[in-house]
């Protein structure tokens, strides 16, 4: 009896040994750790935006001015055909998923009936001054399935507690309290650092502001030139440099500190904080309606698309709505034509029609998930590329088939979740160099100096990383209204 036991025990032993054997050999590779720091939950939601609209509107609206004074009477507001629906119809047709209002800018005025001051719609002759612009907005948003940022400023030209620094800032924490409260769930709010000259020692108490803004709305972003969540691309053309980290250090960075926008522009490769960019700049010249102006024309958006989110950042569009309370037929019309041509362009990716798409290396080796082809798959996050941890000559080649590649863009993303890595790449066809860039980051775009290119073999290569390059997305693009001037 005693000699089958250990008999049987002998065999299950030997069972369990050549069992973990082969787990051992065919073990599924684990991710590669990730490069701190990461964004959160909330920062890869904004990130995925790529295009949110601002709404600029107010008492400058009617005065036809950019700055007001403080001194508007709230009777000149009075937009009688105001239809928040029609703003919000005009932004999900542009694609935009996130819309941002000036609930109250410079002049003070307030465009929902704050109890903290006679300076807004409730003076105002509008629906009798009964009116509330911010929830008109808000209740368009959601029938839309959109989502709702707020704008409220800083400097207030109207209010008299305005230079006494403990008055004003419980002045402007009540009215954000009223905001971030009354009107359900907010996505972002856009704090500047703006100051009149009337009152240079003005202090501004954000930290005070950013824990009651947290407190109150959990899932928020925090815009300003620091943060806390997004940051100022620091200028208003809606161009990021063309090295752009989502990473800096927040400890370097002053709100309203004017010496510090090239940082901002391009980031910091050694950056404690992930801190991507949002750039703002309007359709118009102003950032208010004026008559006077037209919107820019589709060339000179799209060359701001691909400055902004081509450069791994947010671009945050400016449209005005005129005075009878409309977005402008001319507005509308050429965020119809810059959605079209952004869908013309993007919309076809000739690479998913190569013949074969490999690379240097793979993690785990053939079968372990990190292979080239999870690049031309539909997530953009959470698959991708992944070279072997041995091997120092990073690139991945896509061949196309028998009658080649006709494209004109190259777009490149980064698995970001798990930290931004690439310092300098390179792209060539049939071994020839077309572009070479630095930072990659969420996208990058590359328009083809040399216009549109023909080949069959496609390489980028990964000239140098904060670690092992992860890229879970490549795209080849036809675009069809990119004319270089250096190109006959």
């Amino acid at each position: 009896m005693c000699k089958l036991w250990f008999s049987l025990f002998l065999t299950t032993l030997m069972f369990q040994v050549q069992k973990f054997a082969v787990c051992q050999r065919e073990q599924i590779p684990t991710p590669p750790l990730p490069v701190l720091p990461l964004p959160s939950y909330s920062q890869l939601k904004w990130q995925q935006r790529e295009l949110i609209m601002f709404f600029h509107f107010g008492v400058n609206t009617f005065t036809d001015s950019e700055w007001g004074t403080g001194n508007e009477n709230p009777a000149i507001f009075n937009p009688v055909g105001l239809d928040a629906n029609q703003w919000l119809s005009t932004a999900v047709e542009a694609g935009v998923s996130l819309v941002i209002l000036t609930a109250k800018h410079h002049d003070g005025f307030c465009l929902w009936p704050s109890k903290y001051t006679d300076h807004s719609v409730a003076g105002s002759p509008w629906k009798n001054g009964s009116g509330d612009v911010v929830q008109e907005l808000v209740n368009a948003a959601k029938a839309g399935g959109v989502d709702v940022g707020l704008y409220l400023s800083p400097w207030d030209r109207h209010d008299r507690r305005y230079g006494h620094n403990l008055q004003y800032n419980e002045y402007y924490l009540a009215q954000l309290h009223e905001l971030l409260s009354r009107y359900g769930d907010v996505r972002e709010i856009w704090f500047d650092g703006a100051k009149g000259s009337n009152a240079p020692n003005m202090s501004y108490y954000f930290k005070d502001w950013f824990a009651m803004v947290k407190e109150l709305q959990s899932s928020i972003n925090i815009f300003s030139d620091a943060g806390p969540d997004v940051r100022w691309v620091g200028n208003e053309k809606g161009f990021a440099g063309s090295t752009c980290w989502s990473t800096i250090n927040r400890s370097s960075l002053s709100i309203g500190d004017g010496s510090i926008v090239g940082y901002l522009n391009t980031g910091d490769p050694n950056g404690t904080d992930w801190l991507p960019a949002e750039c703002d700049v309007s359709i118009r010249t102003g950032w208010f309606w004026h008559k006077s102006q037209s919107p820019k024309k589709l060339s000179d958006l799209l060359e701001i698309y691909y400055n902004s989110v081509g450069r791994n950042c947010v671009l945050l569009l400016n449209v005005p709505p005129n005075t009878t309370g409309l977005i402008s037929e001319s507005d509308v019309q050429r965020l119809k034509e810059f959605r079209n041509a952004i869908d013309t362009i993007f919309s076809t990716n000739l690479a998913e029609n190569c013949f074969l798409i490999i690379a240097s290396s793979q993690r785990g080796g053939k079968g372990g998930g990190f292979g080239p082809e999870n690049v031309l798959d539909d997530d953009h996050l959470w698959t991708y590329w992944a070279p072997g941890d041995h091997h120092d000559d990073h690139w991945i080649e896509i061949r196309g088939t028998d009658g080649g590649l006709r494209f004109n863009v190259v777009r490149i993303q980064e698995a970001i979740g798990l930290g931004q890595r690439i310092k300098r790449h390179e792209i060539y066809v049939d071994g020839k160099l077309v572009a070479k860039g630095s930072t990659v980051g969420y996208k990058k775009l590359h328009r083809l100096e040399s216009g549109v290119v023909h080949g069959h073999v496609v390489r980028i290569k990964i000239k140098e990383s904060k670690a092992l390059p992860l890229i879970s997305s490549i795209g080849l693009h036809f675009d069809p209204y990119w004319h270089p001037k250096n190109v006959q």
